[in-house]
């Protein structure tokens, strides 16, 4: 494979201008907050970023210098490699992108004003949205899975000094339902099965809680993978046993708090019997996989 040309940003700004066209690759947003002076904007993450260049810039002879945000990401040399394959023929990658130009005191539009920050979590209570907030759990055995929700009652998340001090979670059991059965009869018993005595015992056990305790930070965490990992208790059929599960936690622009994580949990630690080949023998059709999956996704306010 050949080597990516690439231009400094020394060598950039002494060709200024006119010397190519400058094509920002980041999201509009990010393009709107800061770009190079005179800069056209092509989203490498969106499906039409040849259709857009091909707009912008349609003759292909046309020298380009693409850039994104700190050159160490694939950004760029993935929006050289795929203008190259349709045909452009002078496409090099600005070293360093948008922070080296930056860091070298050369212009900027619109005029450099403070930096943009990632939002922070801030110490106080957030409040758990049951509207926004779901949980999904997926049950299965060797031939078939059933997969539904069960509605959040509420909870919170308590920050104190940029860390996770407490929190809860509440489910109400008696909103399990199942979306993968489509025979009305065929759904109706399996609900009125998990909500029996045979599973969650929703008469007598009519919520499930989730207490947090804290969280550890993952070391080299990237965005779109689980950046804690959390601390806590679940209680079910009044049982309370420790777990700990990877999450995601993004503090957002508007003050909120969002969350997602994906937990697997042995049932029968918690009396959740029906099925379990390591206590049942002969079970047949019957067999029920130990483990169940439950996917959470939090809007806390």
């Amino acid at each position: 494979m050949s080597a990516i040309a690439t231009i400094t940003c020394g060598e950039l700004k002494a060709k200024l201008p006119g010397a190519a066209v400058l094509l920002d690759v980041l999201p509009p947003e990010e393009y709107a907050r800061r770009h190079l002076p005179g800069a056209l904007n092509a989203c490498i993450y969106e499906v039409v970023f040849l259709e857009t260049v091909a707009r912008l810039v349609p003759d292909r002879s046309t020298p380009i210098v693409v850039y994104d945000a700190t050159g160490s990401t694939r950004a760029s040399p993935l929006a050289r490699e795929r203008l190259v394959k349709a045909g452009y023929r002078d496409v090099s990658v600005l070293k360093g992108g948008l922070a080296a130009w930056a860091a070298a005191g050369y212009p900027l539009e619109p005029a450099p004003g403070d930096e943009p920050r990632e939002p922070l979590l801030k110490d106080r209570t957030y409040r758990i949205d049951p509207e926004q907030s779901v949980l999904e759990w997926t049950g299965r055995n060797i031939n078939n899975r059933h997969y539904g929700r069960i509605t959040l009652a509420g909870g919170e998340i308590v920050i104190r000094e940029g860390r996770l001090t407490s929190g809860t979670i509440t489910l109400e059991m008696g909103s399990i339902c199942n979306l993968d059965l489509r025979d009305e009869g065929y759904r109706g018993m399996l609900i009125a099965h998990l909500m029996s005595e045979d599973f969650f015992d929703v008469d007598r056990f009519p919520t499930a809680t989730v207490t947090l305790s804290g969280w550890e930070a993952i070391a080299g965490a990237t965005p779109g993978t689980p950046n804690y990992m959390v601390l806590g208790y679940l209680i079910i059929k009044g049982i309370t046993r420790e777990i700990r599960f990877p999450a995601v936690i993004a503090p957002q622009e508007d003050g909120s708090l969002k969350a997602q994580a994906t937990v697997d949990f042995d049932r029968t630690l918690w009396n959740v019997d029906y099925g379990s080949g390591k206590l049942f023998e002969r079970l047949g059709m019957h067999l029920v996989n130990d483990l169940i999956s439950v996917e959470l996704f939090i809007v806390a306010l």
